[in-house]
This record gives structure tokens, C-alpha cells and sequence, in this order.
């Protein structure tokens, strides 16, 4: 589709500030004080750079100023739209959503959930019902996100609110410019492609369509790994392969036959009822960038080696990093015997896949370090950081360090009734200080140099417990991370000091076993300056955070230098769930980023 702007970063930059808030009237509703107060930021470097600029003049502004900025927004089909009132940018977005063509019942519905929610934030809902793709959401998804949102607290439906009204002027401003993210919406189409392979059935009661579930060598599993081949053929690369233990391997060669190769890539297996992004975004993005490269005639001088790992959640099988564990030269013969819920085992289940399952296959696949340069990820953030910074992109500092372990605490049941409160031995009394002291000392690393330190007690179970009863066993669990080994062995001990000082004075017994560590991954510093310069390139700040979740690339970093990128997600970078999700700007970004770093080495 050829797009044709109607205005440049040049009018923009050699405008004054009249001239300039004109030229971006109708970005923001109702609000030129926006594009004033951003006048003084130019000249601006690109599209995304503006995008940035303005949105971080809202963030700066007052909670008076956010809070007018929404109100001049209006509801969604709401009185202005029935009495013709509305901006002709929100008229063609309300379009193109439906929202003009609701059944009876819809329109009902709209108008009660507009009533309910003005009357609980006293601001109207603000939804860009043109969603990831620009194109419009359904009214089916905007009812769902509606009804959803009415039960958030106010201070952080504020800030939903103000992403959504930055989506909005993103979409606006590509329209403005004639900014078309064709490879970004190609991502996003093949991963919704990609997530029609499921195990799910029914609905995920968001858009109708079914919950995503893909774990390791399921039928569905085996299906994914044939699309992805598929696409790997189409998109150019020399050679494709399922290897071993069921990575789907894709080279594409370099000018330079004996020149090392770059190593990428993420995993295609899932959570259960998870997100289409996590994992997948790594692979599609490289994906896209070999097709341009492929397309274009062109070859760097190194190959690229994209991986999609088979596995990485350990939903099937009790071990995780099945995948890359196989590349590093780390995949436990033991594990061909673990068993899944129906009794089969890895072994059984690789062969029944057409896979060998025999060790000397699965050792063949380590990789010889000499021949690779790296190994660099991209992948959705999975937590609220950036999001919070009105930012696309962020550079991953290292991969947390963890400690998990399960623990019980035993003291005496007794009469809830009857038994005064000093002479009590309560189990889950105890293992709820645990895990009040284990938030306090997470805390005290807020500020550490190397990033902070997170803590989580995510399991607390009282069996046999009763209303009635003092619970004399609490059974529990307990995550610790930290950016650095020490950092987090330090935070270990001081837990493990509190957990005997607990037991001891309110006379119980607590029994903590360590089921798992990892190291922490720290970025490669050469690695890590490439990203620095793609994002820069770009017009984006360069904001670094660290991974607290666990990434195929901390595997690879036994063996290869190793270095992520993190692109930000929607609902508040929420992930392993359905609402997962990220837009074609953001996505069209992270291609822009690799093909840059691409052709930096």
C-alpha cells in the first residue's frame, strides 16, 4: 500500500513554535499544550524520537494536567459520538473499531460500562480501539477490555489510561507522516499464525480465540516446528533443519565462508494459556531481518544462526532449557527418563516425535565456541519497567541470579478459641513473617549499583487447615534474585538468618530445602555497546535494566559472550497470560534495532 505524507521531521524541526503546535494539532486531544511545551526538544532525529519527546512532556506534566488531558477525550460511543461531536481523528478511529455499527445490545452495554466507569475514576474510559496494528480492534475485544479495566485501582488506571492516549498519538502521527510499519505488522501476523497451534480449546475470553498452550512435543508442539520451517525456507536462509531434541535451526550464510557466525534466537514452546510473544518474538524478529537481507540480494560477511529453542518453560517434563541446554553441552542423560502427567516419558515422547533420542545425537549438538561470535536475544520485557518509562526498547544489563527453595514450618494445632495468643506455636504466623522479612530485605538492594534484588513468597498452603484451628504446618516457597551472584547469595543468607530466628522464637520447627540456583548472566560489554548503538541510531534514549526471568540466552552464556534486547509490552508488560501483547511500532522497532546491530559487526 503506498502511503502518502502530508508532513516531514524537516517542517517540523525548521518550524517556530506556533508553526510547530499546528503542524501536530489533532495528535493529542484537545491538548496543544503538548506539542508547545515539546517544541524546545528539536531537532528530532526520527519519528520515534518525536513520539518519545511528547510523551515524555505528559509524563512530566502535572496529575492535574494528565487528569485534563483524558477528559478531552471522549467516551467511546458515546454522547459526542451520537450527537456528531466528535474530532475527526476520533470519529475515523471509533470507525474503524465498529464502534458505529453496534447491535442494539452492544450499544447498551457501551453506554452502562461508560456510566459505571466515569462514576468510579470520574474520567472517561480511554481505549486505542485501533489496537496493535492500527487497524481497529473488534467491539468484542473492547467490550472484554472495558468490562476488565473497571475493576483497576485509580492511580494505575490513570497511567493506563495515558498509554493508551500515547498509542493513540503514535497512530495519528504515522498517519501524519505516512509511517507504515510493514515489517512490524509482518511480525505480528506470523505470531498470531504461529499461535493457531495450540493445545487450547474454547475461548480466552478476550477475543475469542483459543487460549494459547504449547508444550514440549505435543502434537501441536510438532506442528509449530513445521511452520517455522516453513517460513524459514520462504524468508531466504540456506539451510533449515529440526534438529536433535527438536530446535528448529536456520542459517542463512555469510560472504565469508569460514567466517564465524552469529548465533540468535528464543523458544516457541509456552506457559500454559500463555502469551504469543514471549519466546517467539526473538525468533520472528531475525526472522524478518534474513528476508530483508535475502530479498534485498545482499550477504554480511558472517552468517546468522537462528535457534528456536524447542523448549524453555518446563511445562511437559520437570526440567527447563531443554533446547539450548542441548547447544551448550548441558542436556542430563537423566532427563530422558523423567516422566509427564500421563505417565510418558522424555525418551518415549522424543521418538514418538520422529526425533532419535539417543545421547550421542543430542551431545553432537553442543556448539564450538571458536565458530561463533555471540549469542544476542531480543525479547518482551514481561514486567512493567518500561512501560512505565514511555519506552520502547531497553538494553538487558544481565540475567538475575536465583535461589529457589521449598520450606514447611511445623508447630502445634490447637484450638483458635481456647489457646491465649502468647502460648501459641503458629506455623503460618512464622512463614508469613518469612515472607514480610523477605520483602524488606529485597528492598534494602533498590539502590544497589549492579540493580535490585526481588524476593517472592508465592506459595503459602496451611493442609487440613480450618477457621477454627492455629495452623501447626504452613508449607511455603521461596524465590530470591539478584543481579550478581554475591548479591544474591547475600540476600540468601540474611533470609536464611531470619527463617532460624522466626523458628526459635515462636517455637517451631522450619525445614528449608534449596531446589535450585543459577548464575547470573551478566551482559558481554562489546555486546551490549552494539545494542547501545542500535537503539541510539534509532533517536531512543539508552535505558539498560536487568532480566529478573530466566532467558535461553543465560544458557548460551556458558559458552558464548551473550547480549539481550527488550522490547516493552502492553497491559502493563504483563506476560504469560493471553493479555500479552505488543504493537507493530514497537515491533517494527526491535527489526530496525537487529538490522542495525547486524550490520555493525
Amino acid at each position: 500500500m503506498l502511503v502518502i505524507p502530508n508532513l516531514t521531521l524537516a517542517q517540523l524541526n525548521d518550524a517556530d513554535q506556533a508553526r510547530f503546535t499546528a503542524l501536530l494539532d489533532g495528535i493529542y486531544e484537545h491538548s496543544p499544550w503538548i506539542a508547545q511545551a515539546t517544541w524546545a526538544q528539536r531537532p528530532f532525529q526520527s519519528l520515534a524520537h518525536l513520539k518519545h519527546a511528547l510523551a515524555q512532556t505528559v509524563r512530566e506534566a502535572s496529575v492535574e494536567q494528565q487528569l485534563d488531558l483524558i477528559r478531552a477525550h471522549p467516551e467511546l460511543a458515546g454522547k459526542a459520538a451520537i450527537a456528531g461531536q466528535l474530532t475527526a481523528e476520533s470519529k475515523s478511529e471509533q470507525s474503524q473499531a465498529g464502534l458505529t455499527h453496534c447491535s442494539p445490545e452492544e450499544f447498551a452495554r457501551l453506554q452502562q460500562l461508560n456510566a459505571d466507569y466515569k462514576a468510579r475514576f470520574g474520567w472517561p474510559f480511554i481505549l486505542a480501539v485501533r489496537g496493535p496494528r492500527g487497524t481497529g480492534l473488534s467491539r468484542t475485544q473492547i467490550i472484554a477490555t472495558f468490562a476488565r479495566r473497571l475493576q483497576a485501582q485509580p492511580d494505575a488506571e490513570r497511567t493506563e489510561c495515558l498509554r493508551h492516549i500515547h498509542r493513540i498519538a503514535e497512530i495519528r502521527l504515522n498517519d501524519k507522516f505516512g509511517a507504515l510499519p510493514a515489517e512490524g505488522n509482518q511480525i505480528l501476523d506470523w505470531a498470531d499464525a504461529l499461535a493457531a497451534h495450540t493445545e487450547g480449546q474454547g475461548s480466552n475470553g478476550l477475543d475469542e480465540r483459543p487460549p494459547l498452550t504449547l508444550t514440549y512435543l505435543t502434537p501441536a508442539h510438532q506442528s509449530a516446528a513445521t511452520q517455522l520451517q516453513i517460513w524459514m525456507r520462504a524468508c531466504g536462509f540456506d539451510e533449515v533443519k529440526l534438529d536433535a531434541v527438536g530446535n528448529v535451526v536456520g542459517v542463512y550464510h555469510g560472504s565469508e565462508p569460514t567466517a564465524a557466525r552469529l548465533l540468535t534466537g528464543s523458544h516457541y514452546d509456552t506457559v500454559r494459556n500463555g502469551g504469543r510473544y514471549d519466546g517467539r518474538l526473538g525468533i520472528l524478529v531475525p526472522m524478518m531481518c534474513v528476508q530483508t537481507l535475502f530479498r534485498s540480494g545482499r550477504r554480511l560477511r558472517h552468517g546468522i544462526e537462528v535457534v528456536a529453542f524447542a523448549e524453555e518453560e518446563g511445562q511437559r517434563f520437570p526440567a527447563t532449557f531443554l533446547g539450548s541446554s542441548a547447544l551448550v553441552g548441558d542436556f542430563q542423560p537423566e532427563w530422558l527418563d523423567l516422566v509427564d502427567a500421563d505417565g510418558i516419558t522424555l525418551r518415549k515422547a522424543m521418538t514418538d516425535a520422529g526425533l532419535s533420542a539417543q545421547l550421542k545425537d543430542i551431545a553432537a549438538l553442543k556448539r564450538d565456541p571458536a565458530r561463533y561470535l555471540g549469542f544476542v536475544e531480543v525479547h518482551i520485557e514481561q514486567g512493567p519497567v518500561l512501560n512505565a518509562r514511555d519506552l520502547p526498547l531497553g538494553i538487558v544489563s544481565g540475567i538475575n541470579g536465583s535461589a529457589r527453595f521449598t520450606g514447611e514450618a511445623t508447630g502445634v494445632a490447637c484450638h483458635a478459641g481456647t489457646t491465649p495468643m502468647p502460648m501459641r506455636q503458629d506455623a503460618a504466623l512464622a512463614v508469613a513473617e518469612i515472607a514480610l522479612y523477605t520483602e524488606r530485605r529485597a528492598l534494602q538492594d533498590q539502590d544497589s549499583p549492579h540493580g535490585p534484588s526481588v524476593g517472592t513468597v508465592g506459595v503459602m498452603q496451611v493442609p487440613q487447615g480450618s477457621v477454627n484451628v492455629v495452623p501447626g504446618r504452613c508449607q511455603f516457597t521461596l524465590d530470591l534474585r539478584a543481579p550478581t551472584n554475591r548479591q544474591r547469595d547475600e540476600l540468601v543468607e540474611d533470609v536464611d538468618a531470619f527463617v532460624y530466628t522466626v523458628a526459635r522464637r515462636r517455637g517451631v520447627e522450619i525445614e528449608l530445602i534449596q531446589n535450585l540456583q543459577a548464575a547470573a548472566a551478566p551482559s558481554d560489554p562489546a555486546w551490549r555497546a552494539r545494542w547501545e548503538a542500535a537503539v541510539s541510531s534509532l533517536g531512543l534514549p539508552v535505558f539498560h535494566l536487568p532480566s529478573g526471568a530466566g532467558h535461553d540466552a543465560m544458557k548460551l552464556h556458558h559458552i558464548l559472550p551473550q547480549a539481550m534486547l527488550f522490547v516493552r509490552g502492553g497491559h502493563d508488560g504483563i506476560s504469560h497470560n493471553p493479555l500479552e501483547t505488543i504493537t507493530n511500532d514497537d515491533a517494527q522497532l526491535c527489526v530496525d534495532a537487529f538490522m542495525h546491530l547486524l550490520d555493525a559487526i
